[in-house]
């Protein structure tokens, strides 16, 4: 029965696209008029559509004509026209939903329709790439396309002073990376004078691989730290004391739930060394929570794995795309437990100042 019905009516995808066709058809109707267009004139049609929006037209209402303009002003300056795949892809993602596409099928393309669609508001378009060289090879290529329209492009990559950050985030369409965006924000949270703000408010954005940045990384928090005022004195100590210790005799560890722990012989020569009477005691807690985070650094966290020792620094390895993760640290001294296990300079633990999830970040 259901699949009679599957092959009446069709699947709830089936239905959905057979509905944005529709829309796809009004752009192919306007492709002859557009293409008719001088350059000057297909270039005014971005003023055209900014004063219809202004005067109480949706963006829904200026798509088809919006997109099929693109379409004509990518033809003219890349070579490359938009197929009708990817004019659905560029109407479902204008809705805010994910368009799953194949490699090959022209993402980077399908991007440049709703940036531009939603960039007519004035109120600023973020397109998030994997990696800044991503970010910037697309903010070039695309970018002939939306300054031939008339658009103001800009890139947010690593090192940029606040000044340059500003102008980019000002512009039509801005590319870059969800963590360069994720820690401007932080950071303008935490600028005293509103004028020292880079990011204006947050609009429209396209999230490439949104899989990796809203499934496999939704809960990995972005983290603006500042230095605490511990000694590391203590990591050197328990470091000396844990590598003398002798797995199954004097801890326990579990690779699989990414657990180790002192057992009673472990304890008894913690307190021994550390001249301390019971180590359970509340007063003796840091030194608990010192030697545990020291006996994961030696037997859960490997080396070339995990992370990589570089310019006498511990750099955090992304599980999921294998990139190092500069500037990045561990919390609660994991980071700095490392540090003593490599014998290079430990850091001070610091202190979390600002903190968001990427699932959080883009939701707003």
């Amino acid at each position: 029965m259901a699949s009679l019905l599957k092959k009446l009516f069709g699947d709830s995808n089936e239905r959905e696209i057979k509905r944005l066709m529709k829309t796809v058809e009004e752009i192919e109707a306007l492709e002859p008029s557009i293409k008719a267009l001088s350059d000057k004139e297909l270039r005014g049609k971005t003023e055209e559509f900014k004063k219809r929006y202004a005067d109480g037209e949706s963006l829904e209402d200026l798509l088809p004509e919006a997109f099929a303009v693109v379409r004509e002003a990518s033809v003219r300056t890349l070579g490359m026209r938009h197929f009708d795949v990817q004019m659905l892809g560029g109407i479902v993602l204008h809705q805010g939903r994910i368009a799953e596409m194949k490699t090959g099928e022209g993402k980077t393309l399908v991007a440049t329709l709703p940036a531009y669609l939603n960039a007519l508001t004035g109120k600023g378009v973020h397109i998030v790439t994997v990696n800044d060289y991503l970010a910037r090879r697309d903010s070039e290529w695309m970018g002939k396309i939306y300054r031939f329209l008339g658009l103001s492009v800009g890139l947010i990559v690593h090192g940029l002073k606040p000044s340059e950050r500003r102008a980019s985030y000002n512009s039509d369409i801005t590319y870059g990376t969800n963590n360069e965006f994720g820690f401007d924000y932080l950071r303008d949270n935490m600028v005293i004078y509103k004028q020292d703000m880079v990011q204006r408010k947050l609009n429209f954005a396209i999230v490439d691989e949104v899989d990796s940045i809203l499934i496999d990384e939704a809960r990995t928090p972005l983290i603006i730290s500042g230095a605490g005022d511990k000694s590391t004195d203590l990591y050197f100590r328990v470091d000396r004391f844990v590598v003398r210790l002798k797995n199954e005799q004097d801890f326990e560890m579990d690779e699989k739930a990414r657990t180790v722990n002192l057992t009673e012989d472990g304890v008894s020569k913690a307190e021994q060394y550390f001249a301390v009477d019971n180590l359970a005691d509340p007063e003796n807690s840091e030194l608990s929570h010192h030697i545990n985070q020291a006996l994961k650094a030696h037997y859960l966290m490997k080396r070339d794995r995990d992370y990589v020792v570089k310019d006498d620094q511990v750099i955090i390895v992304d599980e999921f795309t294998g990139r190092l993760m500069l500037g990045r640290r561990y919390s609660d001294g994991l980071h700095q437990a490392i540090e003593a296990k490599e014998n290079v300079r430990v850091q001070r633990e610091s202190k979390t100042l600002a903190t968001i999830t990427f699932q959080n970040y883009f939701r707003m």
